[in-house]
């Protein structure tokens, strides 16, 4: 079991790369929430949000 949140890069059943944040007790708290054609992709995409979550605001709708 991780002891600090992981990103996961894995293949789906439809041979795409997914990725997905665990955190210690194994709870997915987020996810790609659409595949990529490349490995590569998918950890671009995880870039990203490490990149943008820390300035990103909350928005109620």
């Amino acid at each position: 079991m991780p002891s600090e949140p992981q990103f996961e890069v894995y293949e789906d059943s439809a041979g795409e790369w997914r990725w997905r944040l665990v955190v210690a007790n194994r709870n997915i708290i987020a996810d790609s929430g659409e595949g990529y054609s490349s490995k590569q992709g998918a950890k671009r995409g995880i870039e990203s949000v490490k990149n943008n979550a820390p300035v990103a605001r909350v928005v109620e709708k």
